[in-house]
């Protein structure tokens, strides 16, 4: 099975850049399934209904979020009936939305999403590992499901590894998002599955973290309250990871970079073109 997890999606730059190159990648390189994080897709804050409805058009399967999961107000509604839409599994009993979805692909393979955030120097919330395990028991990789992807969103390389080898051989992939600065530590663990501490992001890298440049500067250097943080709106960087997977297993055999464009190394998975 072939897999591509793309990173944190900012602004309107992150927007195009994704929508240009999904349905390119989905066609050249056979994908089964696309995973995008989009927590950042509206204007670097949160997501609205249209965004996910341009990335599942374009050939997203699952969008998953983090910790501006409800920036917009208005996903606090759609996220119920937006199924392929994951927000994190550990927030708190009674929270809209659905923290895991079971994704049935185009191609017919059924694909675990889940998607947690992590604790350390993060908002409180419930423990990420027992969330995912939780969902790991219901839906196991293998039986129920063909592949299982977890998106921890969080701020600790530290944490992200420990939940990598917590998760090793139960999972395809566990993958770290939030930071939007791609590692270079994308590998597959000793158990079968594939991980890297960060996906990165798909935006403009010209930018802090996605964002124009000078307020988030001047807030370093005078540290008083400012504008408003904008997204930078120059070509953007396509950053994530390429999974293949083992179809008896689910578990990974081959992994890759993704990086297309501009201010970044490119990378693309060679076993993969033609």
């Amino acid at each position: 099975m072939r897999i591509v997890f793309l990173g944190d999606v900012v602004g309107r730059a992150g927007r195009r850049v994704v929508l240009d190159n999904m349905p390119v990648l989905r066609r050249e390189w056979a994908l089964d399934c696309i995973i995008v994080n989009g927590e950042n897709a509206a204007a670097g804050f949160g997501v609205t209904e249209g965004i996910v409805e341009d990335f599942l058009a374009a050939g997203a399967d699952a969008v998953t979020l983090g910790n501006h999961s409800f920036d917009q107000r208005d996903a606090l509604v759609f996220i119920e009936r937006q199924k392929s839409l994951v927000r994190p599994a550990n927030m708190p009993a009674g929270t809209p939305g659905r923290g895991a979805a079971l994704v049935d692909t185009p191609t017919g393979k059924r694909v675990l999403v889940v998607n947690v955030m992590g604790r350390v120097f993060m908002d409180a919330l419930d423990d990420p590992f027992v969330a995912v395990d939780r969902e790991l028991e219901q839906c196991p990789l293998g039986r129920v499901c063909d592949a299982a992807v977890i998106d921890f969103h969080g701020e600790a390389t530290s944490e992200k590894e420990a939940a990598g080898f917590y998760f090793d051989g139960r999972a395809s992939l566990v993958i770290g998002t939030h930071t939007h600065v791609p590692t270079a530590d994308y590998r597959i663990l000793s158990g079968g599955t594939a991980y890297m501490s960060d996906a990165g992001m798909c935006g403009d890298y010209e930018s802090v973290l996605g964002m124009k440049k000078d307020e988030p500067i001047r807030r370093f250097l005078q540290k008083t309250p400012g504008l408003r943080f904008e997204p930078a709106m120059n070509e953007a960087t396509l950053s994530g990871l390429a999974v293949e997977t083992d179809d008896a297993t689910g578990l990974a055999v081959r992994v890759a970079a993704v990086r297309i464009g501009p201010h970044l190394e490119p990378s693309r998975p060679t076993f993969w073109e033609t």
